[in-house]
């Protein structure tokens, strides 16, 4: 099933900043495809601000409603007002593959544990405000074997069905295509084995991508 990720580059940041009661809480989002990533965005946290008291950390690393890569962390704040309600806001957006920290300066004025939930949660609200977004199409590596002739042809039903071509093997008999088939559609290649007067081979399903 398609959901929305950031539209961020690798290692790219989206950022948002407030204040309240003297904190300054600043908001780092990324695209985060695997918990790697997001462990990564924590780590690149805690080395731009070595200063500040808090990293606090929240991530979905697959689609939403994830049960396996998720975490969040209060990182030294009480517990319960930090890392769960910014993983409530980042859970209930719809996003999949997303991490964002939230780093706090410390004002002087203690905003209690209702207050600092507040806080975090309007953290990550405001991160998510202008948050740029595309739709992602969860894909699965197939293989196609089609003759030299028909391989134009091919390509130009492939295209047509949102698939997209990764790699191309030319052989002596012929041309292995592994193509990134969308999961919510179903394999079914007779029209393309018609239009190419069935030279078409299903050499291997391969394995669904990330």
């Amino acid at each position: 099933m398609a959901y929305p990720i950031p539209d961020l580059p690798e290692n790219a940041l989206h950022v948002a900043e407030f204040e309240v009661q003297k904190s300054r809480f600043i908001t780092w989002i990324a695209h985060a495809p695997d918990i790697d990533a997001a462990h990564c965005l924590v780590g690149r946290a805690r080395s731009a601000y070595s200063d500040a008291r808090h990293h606090c950390s929240a991530f979905i690393a697959g689609p939403p409603g994830e049960q396996n890569a998720i975490g969040f962390s209060d990182d030294g704040e009480p517990g319960g007002t930090a890392g769960r309600p910014m993983f409530q806001v980042l859970d209930g957006s719809g996003l999949g593959q997303i991490a964002c920290v939230v780093i706090r300066y410390f004002g002087g004025i203690k905003l209690g544990t209702g207050g600092l939930a507040r806080a975090y949660s309007k953290a990550v609200l405001l991160g998510l405000e202008q948050l740029p977004t595309v739709t992602f199409v969860p894909r699965q590596l197939i293989q196609l074997k089609v003759d030299f002739a028909g391989e134009r042809d091919a390509r130009s039903w492939l295209e047509a069905q949102v698939a997209t071509i990764e790699n191309v093997c030319y052989g002596a008999d012929g041309v292995i295509l592994s193509v990134a088939w969308p999961t919510d559609m179903a394999h079914d290649f007779s029209e393309l084995e018609i239009r190419l007067k069935g030279q078409l081979t299903l050499v291997d399903n391969g394995s669904s991508q990330a």
